[in-house]
């Protein structure tokens, strides 16, 4: 595994700060957010001089059920190809659920969502990985995610659930410590037994961010400052081995380049303090460890899908809490997803707060409530604002009218020409 260096999550809000900024030797993009055919321009020249790009997926769901998307796969392949990337990563973590495996309709979390610590998991896991693994032209690393509730009835930690998927499929792992620190707090788990359970030498790179508490929970925000907490587990992990990369996440309230230069400087501080000597990691194989039988993989996967499914439905549909799931918890993650959910319509379908006003946020967390997400974003922009239509709101005319005007240029077969005065100005659908 080439070593990466220091690295930043690029975001189009940053990207002129990353490309003055010193000491940054690679880049990390959500891979669902940039087209091959029309990478950002200043994505592009960060490639001519030889800054290195690694798309990051969020939407595969290699923890779920069902088994990898082809077209999804298909998509995360290309980006590797068009950015020259040495790897690529996705999550442990599943994102969606229902379907045919449960003969119930399909429920998106919009976010990522732990999955169980358990056998019938970790054999649908590592069948998705070996599937993705075949499909990718790249090595693939998965990182493990922030949790804020426990499953019940799980059969391994979080460093024995990594180590044996690594050993089973030859996979890279991802390690943020800012997720291990959330994990800490939410669910009670050292951080330090974890790192001493890892396959060190699988590690591909390390993520680090900030976030904040509030109730007793830890929310990985990646929208606050990095606390010391997690850089003393950057400092506990570089002590037993030294990362091939570090980045540093950022996605929201994004300070001055002086603020992320200073976190960068705080993060290199932190792995020399560890003092690993660098070396070079072992190869890994595929892995050795006999796969489940056909028979016993598909029944494992139609376990878990009952479990994931009751879960899922009880966060986005207000269904019951399942049996062993402490309930508190549980509202927590809901609204946390309703919330992520509001601010993700409000960047692909920008005109909807505009349109709205204050009223927007209120408004979507309402129809969030009672109405599950079944497909993509921007999908749920234009069910957002057919609900508000057809229960005669918003109420001033004015900007109920507005409000349809959005939505017809954007649902019908072709965009609806639009009058200002005497001139026909036509819309492009997006």
């Amino acid at each position: 595994m080439e070593r990466l260096g220091t690295g930043i999550g690029w975001r189009p809000e940053i990207a002129d700060a990353v490309a003055g900024m010193p000491g940054v030797d690679w880049v990390e993009v959500v891979a669902e957010n940039v087209c091959p055919g029309h990478l950002p321009e200043p994505l592009l020249r960060l490639r001519e001089r030889g800054v290195t790009v690694v798309p990051h997926g969020v939407s595969l769901g290699l923890g779920g059920a069902d088994r990898p998307d082809a077209g999804r796969l298909a998509a995360l392949a290309q980006r590797a190809g068009a950015l020259g990337s040495p790897l690529v990563t996705e999550h442990i973590a599943f994102v969606r659920a229902g379907g045919p495996l449960t003969a119930s309709p399909r429920l998106e979390a919009g976010h990522l969502l732990p999955v169980p610590r358990t056998r019938d998991a970790l054999d649908v896991l590592c069948e998705n990985i070996r599937v993705a693994q075949d499909a990718l032209p790249v090595p693939l690393a998965v990182e493990n995610i922030a949790a804020l509730f426990s499953w019940p009835g799980e059969e391994m930690t979080q460093g024995q659930f990594l180590y044996d998927l690594a050993d089973r499929t030859g996979v890279r792992l991802l390690i943020d410590v800012a997720n291990l620190h959330t994990n800490h707090v939410n669910r009670g788990e050292d951080p330090a037994e974890a790192l001493a359970e890892l396959p060190l030498e699988a590690i591909a790179y390390v993520h680090v961010a900030g976030g904040f508490q509030r109730d007793g929970v830890w929310h990985d925000s990646h929208a606050h400052p990095v606390p010391r907490p997690v850089l003393d587990i950057l400092t506990d992990l570089a002590s037993r081995v030294r990362p091939p990369g570090v980045l540093l996440e950022r996605d929201e309230n994004f300070p001055g380049p002086a603020e992320l230069e200073r976190e960068l400087t705080a993060i290199g501080e932190a792995v020399a303090k560890g003092g690993a000597p660098a070396r070079p990691a072992p190869e890994r194989d595929r892995g050795t460890a006999p796969a489940a039988g056909p028979g016993d993989a598909e029944r494992a996967r139609e376990r878990l899908a009952l479990r994931q499914t009751a879960l899922l439905s009880a966060l986005v549909a207000g269904t019951p809490a399942p049996e062993g799931f402490d309930g508190a918890r549980l509202r927590v993650q809901a609204r946390a997803l309703a919330a992520k959910r509001a601010d993700v319509v409000a960047k692909v379908a920008p005109e909807l707060p505009g349109i709205l006003g204050a009223d927007y946020r209120d408004a979507f967390l309402a129809y969030a409530h009672a109405h599950p997400m079944t497909g993509g974003y921007r999908r749920d922009a234009l069910d957002f604002a057919e609900e508000l239509l057809a229960a005669g709101r918003p109420r001033p005319a004015r900007v109920r009218r507005e409000l349809r005007q959005w939505w017809r240029e954007r649902s019908g077969p072709a965009p609806r020409p639009r009058w200002r005065g005497r001139r026909n100005v036509t819309y492009r659908q997006r």
